[in-house]
This record gives C-alpha cells, sequence and structure tokens, in this order.
C-alpha cells in the first residue's frame, strides 16, 4: 500500500464521518439556535432549557437516521475490507 492509497482511505473516512455525523450536528445546531432565539426574546435564562430540547433532538434524529447511518458505516468497512483481501490475494 502506498501513500496515495492511504490518502483515499483517509479522505473516505472523514468523508464518511461527515455524512454519519453531520445531520445529528446540524440538528442539535438547529435546535440550540430556535432555543437561545426563544431565551433571548422571552428573556428567560434557564440552563435546563438549552440543554433538554437539545439532547431530545439528537436521541430523536439518532432514531430516524440509524439505518442511513448503518448502511453508510457498512458500505465504509465493505470497501475496507475489500481492500484488505486485495492485498492478500
Amino acid at each position: 500500500m502506498n501513500g496515495p492509497e492511504v490518502m483515499d482511505i483517509a479522505r473516505e473516512a472523514v468523508f464518511t464521518l461527515l455524512q454519519i455525523a453531520g445531520p445529528v450536528m446540524l440538528v442539535g445546531l438547529g435546535v440550540g439556535l430556535l432555543v437561545s432565539v426563544f431565551q433571548s426574546l422571552t428573556q428567560l435564562q434557564e440552563l435546563t432549557l438549552v440543554f433538554v430540547p437539545k439532547i431530545l433532538a439528537i436521541f430523536a434524529s439518532l432514531a430516524i437516521l440509524l439505518p442511513f447511518m448503518g448502511s453508510a458505516l457498512a458500505s465504509f468497512m465493505e470497501g475496507i475490507a475489500q481492500r484488505i483481501a486485495d492485498l492478500g490475494g
């Protein structure tokens, strides 16, 4: 295995990471933004008001996106396993 192949695997790994973590992080960002706007409008500065909706929204997005995340990880792992098998043969 040479340098360009390693860089190709690293690029695929980063892209898979962004595919998997990106939507969940965007949900957390959106909920945090909505809660901060709500806090600014109502001048209600309660710390638990920030964390509870974010936790619930991230949990719900994980439950919804879990099949997509699993398939993305499985396809990445299949590609890695195929490359390992090609090295041995």
